[in-house]
């Protein structure tokens, strides 16, 4: 399989899905220079890129140079086969030589399906999961997680180092990547529900969330981590997603489907799965996902 090399500092590159993550991605793209065919299923979320310059496309196969690069952000596992599948999906397309960068946060059953789907017609699969929030997309500070064909890889790397302030490698196997992000997403899961109860062990002592969460974050958890969620959940502040609540649901599920698999017990995911699905029952997945945090008050008696 030839790959085409990177070389020049314009290129055509393919874009598709534009929320607020793939958003600020394209956005970055275009500033540095190259060109985009961008597709979304609202197609006026485009609108400020096509005046930077982008051309939208009306579907996702239509974004495709035949052995260029597209790069797909789409919500989960679902949205990501429609846009690679079909006679207008990226897999029609896309021929040999073509790379196919998902960044997504998808099952490793997903990842292994689409790698093989492009194999079949020489096109190369790199999962590149980010974590960051969409403020952390818009100024190129994202964490870049990456794994496919070494060649590939070498390939995009410029790319990738235009959206992020760190590109981790992680192999020739796509599901590498898929498997860490999901662990990571597990792991702040983790953090978001030690945050909620230690707040709210405070609260019950009389103690302000936002002074306990003060301490903690200008001390031994001083990381942005700890900071940017700890004020949401010190404050119940959830109103302005960076990352949806129904989101959170869905990686708790594909976090538990891949201990299964592997038979690996993971009691806090399941206990997580569980916070986040109280939640929804609540009509809470729009909210910020830290406002599984409310589920811990009400627990407490603190909030109705």
């Amino acid at each position: 399989m030839q790959i085409l090399t990177i070389t020049e500092n314009n290129m055509e590159i393919g874009y598709v899905g534009l929320g607020g993550m793939g958003h600020a991605m394209a956005s970055n793209l275009i500033s540095k220079g190259h060109t985009l065919r961008v597709w979304n299923r609202s197609p006026g979320k485009a609108a400020d890129l096509v005046a930077k310059g982008a051309t939208l496309v009306e579907h996702p196969g239509q974004a495709v140079a035949g052995d260029g690069v597209v790069f797909t952000m789409v919500a989960d596992d679902a949205a990501l086969e429609q846009v690679v599948g079909g006679p207008d999906g990226i897999a029609a397309k896309l021929g040999p030589g073509g790379i196919h960068v998902s960044m997504s946060t998808v099952s490793p059953e997903t990842t292994q399906r689409i790698a093989a789907l492009h194999a079949e017609r020489g096109a190369a699969f790199v999962a590149a999961p980010v974590f960051g929030r969409p403020t952390a997309a818009a100024a190129a500070m994202l964490f870049i997680l990456v794994a496919g064909e070494a060649g590939a890889r070498d390939k995009i790397m410029p790319l990738l180092e235009t959206m992020g302030q760190r590109v981790f490698p992680l192999g020739d196997d796509p599901v590498a990547a898929s498997i860490v992000k999901l662990s990571g997403n597990f792991m702040i899961m983790g953090v978001i529900e030690a945050m909620a109860e230690a707040a709210t062990l405070c609260e019950k002592y009389g103690v302000e969330r936002s002074a306990m969460m003060d301490v903690m974050t200008q001390s031994i958890f001083a990381t942005p981590l700890y900071v940017n969620y700890g004020k949401l959940i010190a404050q119940h502040d959830y109103a302005s997603p960076g990352f949806k609540l129904s989101l959170g649901f869905k990686d708790a599920n594909l976090v538990m489907a891949a201990a299964r698999k592997a038979h690996v017990p993971m009691p806090l995911a399941s206990m997580m799965h569980d916070r986040f699905l109280s939640a929804l029952a609540k009509d809470r997945g729009e909210l910020d996902w830290t406002a599984a945090a409310l589920n811990v008050s009400e627990d407490a008696g603190l909030r109705s």
